[in-house]
């Protein structure tokens, strides 16, 4: 029920509502952002999470209703009006205890005394400038090893499953590494909220370690596999931890110019692997490729060990002024929907790693695994409905424009990761590029995107705006992908690597900007699960793009294959170059023309899949409009 303006809405009742307040969990009933003369908020005693006294009296549970916004029905975190700007929250956090409520409805705090005078500090939670700069700069280390891992495999797992003998067991080494990464990241989030960040963050990076080291020591491919699970596992957790931390220790408003260098970092580790992995693996050796990450990881540890603030996470007070111990914490936790977005996501990734690949598609086990995921998922949605602290929270996937950013990083995931990964079969296959020179043609694209993804941060930062940084991106994105549908064989050689540079350019405009965004429509207590939420489909986009864009590759090259080749041997070479590409530099004449032309036609038609994606994406953007963001004073 909405109260009016002119109604007087007590901020703070018991503690029962103190404790609402503190979680932001005024269900149905959003506090008035017209505040009364009778109800008001002590600027003396009511701090806000931005170590700053508190001038703003109310928040919904979607966004800031401070200055009193025509909010749009349901609750979307945005005005009507684009000239609006979002201010900052006013959910206390972290000041505990909050004093009780006074005949007036002002808060104070116990000590009356409080530090009316003293002076604010430029982080949150009064974390001061030698506390952050060393997590910082180990939060963007950790970015930095865990994306230079994650693309390492793309240029160099061909000699590590020929040194396994188990060249059919390929895909297993980026799937064992999505499963985990993918299902656990929506935990992390939740987990931190109640626990804190830094147990979190610190546990992550030690399995982060472990399983780093293990993969340099494996002996087989199997413990080869589940060390990249276990990878997985922890890149999950520390790259959507380290994110949270930055949210929570800076400002909305300034957080934009912080994020671009995580974003340059990532994309910094990205390049480099992308570049690095087939010759390290050539030259050290592929055990090598892990070992000299180890001591990046340790460093990374000890700093976060040392120096990330031990008061991080909305619910921390709450929790320990509670005294619960761990098993009431856990029970807490929403286990049920936690164990069906893992599993679910498991036969998902299961079905369109194996589907095609390993299985066909009609194999009764792939039938079994979408079935399941089906099942599960249904499952996953009706007990997300009712769940008090959802691992995965539905409005933020069916309101606006939460659901938008969610789905267009989806989508745009899917765009890229379908490129990225078809590329080099593109350079090597067609162009006849080595597999080192068609790693070192995705440079200038991994450039692009770390170029526009600092100018991004800064712009938002400077302007306090999303929308012209969102859709740039959204539209270089699809102008990537058109010009990769239609690129010939007869281009400059530069030409091959400036066109992908237009949708890396875009994906990191579009990109760093939802980051942001996403946070500044939700509310604090929602700032880390919405954080999650996010990574969470972007990893999703991630896995779907390779799958599908597989099954078209696939199938694609097979149906051009049959109508091109000809001549006496054509069913063997049809399946020596579909189980090889180098099998094509065997070939000789008007034969290997035609299987040049197969395989460019075949990359065309995947390309022209991210121009549906890429197209929906963009759709999806234009139809919200943001709000701007208010100066940090």
């Amino acid at each position: 029920m909405q109260s009016s303006a002119a109604e007087t809405t007590p901020l703070l009742g018991k503690s029962n509502n103190q404790a609402k307040l503190i979680s932001g969990e005024f269900e149905g009933e959003p506090i008035t952002s017209s505040i009364s003369r009778s109800t008001s908020i002590s600027r003396a005693t009511s701090r806000s999470r931005y170590g700053s006294i508190s001038r703003y009296g109310s928040m919904s549970r979607y966004g800031s209703l401070d200055g009193g916004y025509p909010f749009l029905s349901g609750g979307i975190g945005m005005s009507e009006n684009p000239t609006d700007t979002l201010r900052r929250p006013s959910i206390v956090t972290m000041q505990c205890p909050v004093s009780e409520e006074t005949e007036r409805g002002t808060i104070h705090s116990e000590d009356e005394d409080f530090q009316e005078d003293r002076k604010p500090t430029k982080f949150l939670y009064g974390v001061s400038d030698s506390q952050f700069w060393p997590c910082y700069i180990g939060i963007a280390l950790a970015c930095f090893v865990t994306c230079f891992d994650s693309t390492l495999m793309a240029s160099s797992h061909p000699v590590i499953t020929s040194y396994f003998d188990a060249s059919n067991s390929a895909s297993w080494l980026s799937t064992s590494f999505l499963l985990t990464s993918t299902a656990f990241q929506p935990m992390f989030g939740r987990i931190s909220d109640t626990f804190g960040r830094k147990t979190p963050f610190v546990v992550s990076l030690w399995a982060f370690l472990l399983g780093t080291l293990w993969c340099a020591l494996a002996p087989s491919i199997l413990q080869f596999i589940f060390a990249r699970a276990v990878c997985g596992l922890g890149a999950a957790g520390a790259l959507s931890l380290g994110t949270i931390i930055i949210g929570d220790m800076v400002p909305l408003e300034a957080r934009g110019g912080y994020l671009s260098f995580l974003n340059l970092a990532s994309g910094v580790g990205s390049s480099l692997g992308v570049a690095l992995g087939g010759f390290l693996a050539e030259t050290l050796g592929w055990r090598w490729e892990f070992g000299i990450q180890v001591p990046a990881i340790g460093v990374c540890l000890l700093v976060a060990q040392f120096s990330t603030p031990p008061d991080l996470g909305p619910m921390l007070c709450q929790t320990s002024q509670a005294s619960h111990s761990f098993i009431d914490t856990m029970l807490s936790f929403d286990l049920a929907g936690s164990a069906l977005l893992t599993s679910s996501v498991t036969f998902l990734i299961l079905a369109l790693n194996l589907g095609g690949n390993l299985l066909p598609w009609n194999d009764p086990f792939i039938i079994l695994f979408f079935i399941l995921f089906f099942i599960l998922g249904a499952a996953l949605i009706h007990v997300e409905r009712s769940a008090e602290k959802p691992v995965m929270p539905l409005y933020m996937l069916f309101n606006k424009p939460q659901g938008n950013l969610i789905f267009s990083n989806f989508l745009g995931c899917m765009t890229m990761s379908g490129i990225l990964f078809n590329l080099p079969l593109y350079f090597q296959a067609v162009l006849l590029d080595t597999p080192t020179l068609s790693g070192t043609r995705l440079i200038v694209p991994f450039i692009a995107n770390m170029i526009t993804s600092f100018i991004t941060g800064n712009y938002i930062s400077y302007s306090l705006r999303f929308q012209p940084t969102l859709v740039l991106g959204a539209v270089l994105i699809l102008l990537g992908s058109v010009g990769l549908t239609i690129m010939p064989r007869n281009l400059p050689a530069i030409l091959y690597s400036w066109l992908p540079a237009l949708a890396t350019g875009g994906q990191g405009f579009h990109f760093p900007t939802t980051s942001i965004a996403i946070l500044a429509v939700n509310t604090e207590a929602d700032m880390a699960i919405a954080t999650s939420t996010l990574i969470l489909f972007r990893s999703l986009g991630t896995v779907m793009g390779v799958a599908v864009s597989s099954l078209v590759a696939q199938n694609g090259l097979k149906y051009f294959l049959e109508q091109t080749v000809t001549g006496p041997q054509r069913l063997r070479i049809i399946r020596e170059v579909r189980m090889s590409v180098e099998a094509i530099r065997g070939l000789e004449g008007v034969v290997k023309a035609q299987v040049i032309s197969a395989y460019a036609s075949t990359m065309h038609l995947t390309f022209a899949l991210g121009i549906l994606t890429a197209l929906v994406s963009f759709i999806l953007i234009i139809i919200i409009r943001l709000p701007r963001l208010s100066k940090y004073e």
